[in-house]
Formats: C-alpha cells, sequence, structure tokens
C-alpha cells in the first residue's frame, strides 16, 4: 500500500483490515443510470465512472466528446472537463451540489478516463491520464481512491516531465460553483449554494502540506502530490474529516432546542477562530433532530449559534483532543409571521412576500438572491399558507401575485418568540380574457451559468403570474414539467422543453424539443458563430417541426442587421438572418427606450467606464421601416430570483383556453410567430383597429384606420402617456398625456379607454405606446432592480396599407443614420449632445 493510500486510511480512522465490504467503481452503462447519485448539480451521463462505498459516491467524467459538467463549467475552446470528478454526495442522500472538482486544474482532452481497480482489493480507483506526447512533453496522472468507511475521494496526481527541459506547472486545483467558500486551518471549504440543502465540501493535503501553486519540473523528474476531497452536512463535518488525519482533532457536538425541547433545525453555526472579528472561517448545521458533530483542529473557538427569527446563542468552547461533553444550546421560540394568502374563491395562492423594515428595524436578509424560500428581504411561496422567520422588529409587509393582481400591505410589530399573521384575499383586478402570459426566456441551475435552483425558478415564475414559460436552459434540452408537476403548480404554469443555444456571440431560444436524458447536454446541438447555421440547425434538429420557434436573445442588433465585421461600415449584417428567425428581444430587464428617438446612448460599463450603448428598440425601428417583419419579444433572462428574477418583463398573447394547463404552446407559438403580442411591465394594453385588426395584422386602411386602445392596471401601477408610433415617428396629435389630456384617463383599474383617429397619407405601420413616465414598479419589487423599472407597454405593429398595393415598408431611418461598429464615446456626444 502506497504512503498517500495508508495516510488517507489513518485520515478516516478506518484500519486498513478487515474491510466488511469493497468498494466499488465501474462506468455508467444505458441501463445503469439509476445508479448516478442525484441532486442540484448531479451531472452523471452514460459513459462516466462511478466510485462508491458504504458512505459515499462520487462521479468521475468520462473521455467522452465535448464532456463537461455543464456550459460554464469552464468557458473556451478547451473548457472541456473528461476526467474530472463532477458529482460527490453521501451514498442514497442523492444531494450532490458540486460542479467540478478538478484536480491541477484540469481542462482539455486527455489520453483516456479508465477504472484502475475495481475495489476488489480494496481499494476502487479511476484514473485519468494525459500522455505526454499531447500535453507538450507534460504526463499527467489523476488518480481517484475510494476505499470503504471513507468519507471523501483521495485524489493522488503524478506529473512527470519529459520534455527534456525544465518546465513550470500549475498545480492549483479548482472547485466550482460555490458562493461561500474560505479555509480553516489550510482546509479549504465551501458550503452549498442554498444553506438549506445542507452540504458542505473540503479539500486538503495529504502527507505534508499542499504544493506550492506553481512548480518547476526539471527534465526528467516525476512528481506527485496528493488531497482529499470531502463531504459532510456541512462545511464543518467536511472539514473535520480531513482535519482527523493529524489525530489532533476534538469533537465539538450537542443539540440545538428551544426552551420547550423541540430541536431548532434551521440554525446555523458560524464558527470563528478571532471573537473580535465578523469574518466566518467555518459554519456547521444541526440535522433534523437538532443535532450536531463535527471535529475540528485543537484550539479555542467562538460559536455562534444563528437563525433568523431568533436571537443568537454564543458559546466558547477549548477543542482537544481529550473526549468533549456534548454542548445543550437553547434559543428562543422563533419568531416570525404566519401567512394565508388567497384568492377571491378561498383558494391557496402562490405569492410572494416583502419585508421592509420600519421605524429603526433593519431590512431582514432572508437568504441568497437565488431561492424562492427566503431571498435577501422576500419570500416566494408556491402555496398562500407559509410561515416566514424573522428577527423581531416593525416591518412594513407587502403582498403581491404579479400584475394582475391587487396587493396587500400591512404594517407590523413583531415582538421576540412571537406569530403575527398576515391574511387577506389577492383579487384579479386585471381582466385579460382571452390572453395569457408569457416569459420566452429564463434558466436555473442546469444552465451552468448561475446556482438558481430548478424549483427555485419554477416558483419565482408561478409568483409573478407568468402562465406560459418555455423551457430554455443553456446548451442544454430541458423540461420544467416534472418540477412544476412536484410542486402543485400545474394549475398555475405551463412550460414546453427545449434551450437556449449559447456561445461567444448570438444566442438563440428554441422549442420544441425532447430532452434525450444521459446524454452530454441531453443531447442538444452545438452552438456556431454564425446565427445563421444556428438557426437552421435547430429549425430541423430532432426533426422538422412547423410550429417550431426561434428567437435571437439580447440581440446585437448592429452586428446581426448592420454591420457584421464590425468596420464602421454598413455591409447588411447575417444576410438572410431575417428570415430565418421568428423574433428578437427588443427588450430583455432593462428599462424601455423606445420613446428616446436615438440609436445609442452613452453609459458606463461594469468596470465604470463610459462606453457607447446601442438602443434596440430604436434600431428595431428602423428595421421595421427597411421591411423586417419578425416579432419583438420581451423577457427576463432570470438567472436568480431576488435582483435578475422574473417578472420585470413579459409578453401576452391570445390562446383559446385562460388556464394554464390547456395552454397549446403550438398556439402560443402561431401567435408569437405573427407578432399577436404584447410587451410589458406591467400595464395590460389591448390595440385593434376598427375592422378588428390585432397587433402583427395587416389591414386596408384608405386615409388612416381607428384604434381602439384600453389599458388596464393593477392597484399599484400607473400610467401617465399612451403615444401611438406611425412608421416609428412619434407624432405630436397622437400623444396623450394626463397633463395634456386628462379627461382621457382614469383612476381605477381602467387607466385609458379611446377609439384614436389615425389619418395616414402613406402606408404606416402603428405601434401604441403605454408609459408611466412618472411612475416605477417600487411596490412590486421593494429593493430588488426590477423596482426602477417605468411602467411600459407596446405590441407588434399592426401594419396598415393605404394605396390599395399592400404594404410597403417606408425606408426612413427616423433622423439617424444606421449605427455602425467602433464608435466611440466622443463620436456619440457630438451628435447627442445639443
Amino acid at each position: 500500500m502506497s504512503g498517500a493510500l495508508l495516510g488517507a486510511s489513518l485520515l478516516f480512522n478506518v484500519a486498513v483490515t478487515p474491510i466488511s465490504a469493497a468498494p466499488e467503481a465501474f462506468e455508467v452503462g444505458p441501463n445503469a443510470t439509476d445508479q448516478l447519485p442525484r441532486g442540484k448539480e448531479a451531472d452523471g451521463i452514460v459513459g462516466d465512472f462511478i466510485l462508491r462505498n458504504d458512505k459515499v459516491e462520487a462521479v468521475i467524467s468520462g473521455n467522452l466528446p465535448l464532456r463537461r459538467a455543464n456550459m460554464s463549467t469552464f468557458y473556451g475552446a478547451s473548457g472541456m472537463t473528461p476526467g474530472c470528478l463532477y458529482d460527490l454526495t453521501f451514498r442514497g442522500a442523492h444531494n450532490d451540489q458540486i460542479t467540478i472538482f478538478s484536480p491541477g486544474a484540469q481542462m482539455g482532452p486527455v489520453s483516456y478516463v479508465r477504472i484502475a481497480s475495481e475495489g476488489r482489493d480494496g481499494a476502487a480507483i479511476v484514473e485519468t491520464v494525459i500522455a505526454a506526447p499531447s500535453n507538450n512533453g507534460i504526463f499527467k496522472k489523476h488518480e481517484y481512491r475510494l476505499r470503504d468507511g471513507w468519507q471523501g475521494v483521495l485524489v493522488v496526481t503524478t506529473l512527470r516531465n519529459e520534455s527534456g527541459k525544465p518546465v513550470k506547472i500549475s498545480t492549483g486545483d479548482r472547485w466550482t460553483t460555490f458562493t461561500r467558500t474560505n479555509s480553516l486551518a489550510g482546509i479549504q471549504w465551501a458550503d452549498a449554494v442554498d444553506p438549506a440543502d445542507k452540504a458542505g465540501y473540503a479539500y486538503g493535503p495529504v502527507d505534508g502540506p499542499a504544493p506550492s501553486a506553481i512548480r518547476e519540473l526539471q527534465a526528467g523528474e516525476t512528481f506527485s502530490y496528493s488531497r482529499i476531497l470531502a463531504v459532510g452536512t456541512s462545511p464543518a463535518e467536511a472539514v473535520g474529516v480531513i482535519a482527523a488525519r493529524t489525530g489532533e482533532t476534538g469533537l465539538i457536538s450537542g443539540r440545538v432546542s428551544e426552551r420547550n425541547g423541540l430541536p431548532v433545525t434551521t440554525a446555523a453555526i458560524l464558527i470563528r477562530t478571532n471573537s473580535q472579528t465578523t469574518a466566518v472561517n467555518c459554519i456547521g448545521y444541526p440535522d433534523a433532530q437538532g443535532r450536531f458533530a463535527f471535529r475540528l483542529p485543537a484550539g479555542e473557538y467562538h460559536l455562534e449559534f444563528t437563525d433568523s427569527g431568533r436571537t443568537a446563542v454564543k458559546q466558547t468552547v477549548a477543542v482537544k483532543a481529550d473526549p468533549s461533553v456534548p454542548m445543550e444550546i437553547a434559543m428562543e421560540t422563533l419568531a416570525g409571521v404566519q401567512f394565508d394568502i388567497q384568492d377571491e374563491q378561498g383558494r391557496s395562492l402562490p405569492c410572494k412576500a416583502q419585508f421592509q423594515g420600519v421605524d429603526g428595524t433593519k431590512s431582514p436578509n432572508l437568504g441568497p438572491q437565488n431561492r424562492a424560500h427566503g431571498c435577501v428581504d422576500q419570500y416566494h411561496s408556491e402555496v398562500g399558507r407559509f410561515r416566514v422567520p424573522l428577527p423581531p422588529g416593525k416591518y412594513k409587509v407587502i403582498v403581491t401575485r404579479g400584475i394582475e393582481y391587487s396587493h396587500i400591505e400591512q404594517s407590523l410589530e413583531l415582538l421576540p418568540e412571537q406569530t403575527v399573521s398576515v391574511k387577506g384575499k389577492l383579487r384579479r383586478l386585471v381582466d385579460t380574457t382571452g390572453w395569457v402570459s408569457a416569459d420566452y426566456h429564463n434558466h436555473s441551475t442546469p444552465s451552468g451559468d448561475n446556482t438558481c435552483g430548478t424549483d427555485d425558478r419554477i416558483i419565482n415564475l408561478a409568483v409573478e403570474h407568468v402562465e406560459f414559460a418555455p423551457t430554455t436552459e443553456h446548451n442544454r434540452l430541458y423540461d420544467w414539467r416534472p418540477h412544476i408537476r412536484k410542486l402543485g403548480l400545474s394549475d398555475y404554469l405551463q412550460t414546453v422543453s427545449g434551450l437556449e443555444l449559447t456561445g461567444s456571440g448570438p444566442h438563440l431560444n428554441s422549442f420544441p424539443f425532447r430532452p434525450e436524458p444521459y446524454r452530454q447536454d441531453n443531447g442538444a446541438p452545438v452552438w456556431n458563430r454564425d446565427p445563421r447555421i444556428s438557426a437552421i440547425t435547430l429549425r430541423d434538429w430532432q426533426g422538422a417541426e412547423p410550429d417550431r420557434w426561434i428567437q435571437i436573445n439580447h440581440p446585437d442588433m448592429v452586428e446581426n442587421f448592420i454591420d457584421r465585421d464590425a468596420d464602421g461600415q454598413v455591409d447588411g449584417g447575417f444576410l438572410g438572418l431575417a428570415q430565418l428567425i421568428d423574433g428578437l428581444e427588443t427588450q430583455n430587464y432593462a428599462t424601455s427606450e423606445i420613446l428616446d428617438g436615438r440609436p445609442f446612448r452613452i453609459g458606463t460599463d461594469s468596470n465604470r467606464k463610459e462606453t457607447v450603448f446601442y438602443i434596440r428598440e430604436f434600431v428595431w425601428l428602423q428595421m421595421l421601416n427597411r421591411g423586417h417583419r419578425y416579432a419583438a419579444m420581451a423577457v427576463n433572462d432570470a438567472h436568480s430570483v431576488y435582483g435578475n428574477g422574473v417578472g420585470g418583463w413579459r409578453m401576452y398573447m391570445p390562446s383559446k383556453s385562460d388556464l394554464p394547463p390547456e395552454i397549446d404552446w403550438r398556439e402560443n407559438s402561431r401567435h408569437a410567430k405573427a407578432g399577436r403580442s404584447i410587451l410589458t411591465t406591467g400595464p395590460f394594453l389591448q390595440v385593434r383597429t376598427d375592422d378588428g385588426t390585432l397587433p402583427g395584422g395587416a389591414t386596408r386602411g384608405p386615409g388612416g384606420v381607428k384604434l381602439n386602445v384600453k389599458v388596464q392596471c393593477t392597484d399599484w401601477i400607473d400610467i401617465d402617456r399612451v403615444q401611438v408610433l406611425v412608421n416609428g415617428r412619434q407624432r405630436k396629435d397622437l400623444n396623450f398625456t394626463r397633463k395634456s389630456h386628462p379627461q382621457w384617463f382614469g383612476s381605477g383599474v381602467v387607466k385609458f379607454e379611446r377609439l384614436i383617429d389615425v389619418p395616414l397619407t402613406q402606408d404606416a405601420h402603428l405601434i401604441v405606446v403605454a408609459m408611466g413616465e412618472n411612475f416605477t414598479l417600487s411596490v412590486g419589487y421593494g429593493t430588488s432592480p426590477q423596482s426602477r423599472l417605468k411602467p411600459c407597454a407596446y405590441h407588434n405593429p399592426i401594419f396598415v396599407d393605404v394605396d390599395g398595393g399592400g404594404f410597403t415598408a417606408n425606408g426612413d431611418l427616423l433622423d439617424w443614420p444606421l449605427p455602425v461598429k467602433k464608435l466611440t464615446v466622443e463620436d456619440v456626444r457630438k451628435v447627442t449632445v445639443k
């Protein structure tokens, strides 16, 4: 037995012999996919390898084409990661919370991944090898070893320099995706993104200190180093598994309970080595009985038992190698708010609660931004009866359910160990009969570029009253329907399986597709830099589908349609692209600029540097005047729940049924393709000509048309302007404001309802814009950034043929040349600053 393996046996306090049961290593075949561990971040597929013992199970990625855990594990052409650890969880727990552990930052092609030992001799081993000839003369081998009784995987890396000259090599490991990480006693640890998942990971060196980040290997030199990757129900437990290798650890254990003896299961145990700092050195969690147990290196620790709705309890402990006395931690009874929210028929209703501290009380921090059940100062619930723990204090509570329902506001004072009730009915004020709300672009953790749980995304959609949301994970065919059913939300939300085809250029959403489980990316196609190729690929993927939807997301309008090669000259962009897509996003989470009347503006980028921003909505108007006919779309592109969450934008399309379970994706797609859609942040805008023509349609109009315009808003949204755009121009005779036409605007649900005469002398496309120029969405979104959006709604054009020769676009560029690339801040400042 190697020294590293022997050291690891001591680490886990397991005798080398006898072995009660052999660990195992095996390749996952098509009939063994049920053996793969599951969890929020589980990514195993056919062709990967499973390592497991009596305690844990892990997945090592196979040497498969394009193998990666998800789109964003590592970006770039060399970002594939065969031969890395993708999953690690307790056996049978199905609680994988790690995306990847990449030893030595392993990326790119490998020579092979294979089973080196199946486990019958007591050790199961999977090894990854990169041969020297294919790696600039550097041989690499990563071994993943497991024995029974171990609560983690021993990872041994061997490097050999066959290049004939000294070479500097990086030895640093990488893991993703975690938001809370730190180290204790030289052991790196990470917490699950959602603390409620109660999973922690840690890794640290075996048989000596970790190697230097950069190691210089002389010609012919071989160097090996080992580390343990451990899993626990908390970071502290995982750290303790590794720290135990020295024998100089002590056990911290006990039980957290209320004074009445009931277990406290939701607490966090913050561990500090210095009582004078707020920095947290590690974290522990109690189990379902309130019990906790973990080992830490000998020393003094300051423990803080915290739980929202209870006063924290602090205790200092001296950890010794000697047996410790279990602690009994008594905490207050939980303080919080009990909700009972119903619709007008008395049914429990999905809803969102906001908590705003008043009169000196701080607004609470209920948890990370990317979860539904407690995100910053909000709580999103799939049912109307729920309880939210809160620190004692004074609060204003606001309950909403999207933009069609009324809201509830209640001020309350919460005393320690008290429960306050908030009850009420949310009334559906806005009449959207015959129309359903939709959002065609959102994400959760399978996308890879975010860690929002899929259940959390579904709840977020339901509480914001989005009724149809195609599944659009990055580069992975996926279906949200099992999540919707599991959450009991089938009466509130409909979906269809699809994807967002993504790369370092134009992104395209498309549906429907059939996910092919346990294949790379569930069988998704590969992105192409040319959006025309991507669009053609999607159109015929898995067979032609006449109602398949294809849109370009957050489009670079200039590159796509004006200046493809970015040389500052108009070249038509990707010629033919307009005929290959069904729609594009004129709105993606931002404030509307459709009435700004310019193609660009000066703003600041993420580095606070002034830069030129192109305004999609204006360029879209220019493109309409050049004859483009794809549909405008409005989406949220949500990657979180609070912050970049759902609700700021959505669309409405006609529907034969108002019931989400009966929404037909084909019907919805056909309406979207035809442009029969309303884009809105809140106002429900209805527009039709006097002959019944809806947005997206064409009508004959000698001398002009009359438009029936109606705008409804719920009780926390308002508008103060209605503007009719004629061929993209804001005609003054078709601009109506509360100031200029006060009698035209209402104060109830119906804010505006008029028959507007639109005289025309030439063919025209008409767009009505309803805007709340002096209002925001702050009531509905509170401290989340959507609150800064203005109430706004507009629709796809109605095309009016005035002369009887069929509609002809007029070519008007709206007083601006087509915007091109290479514009500098100074270029824009010269033409925009008067």
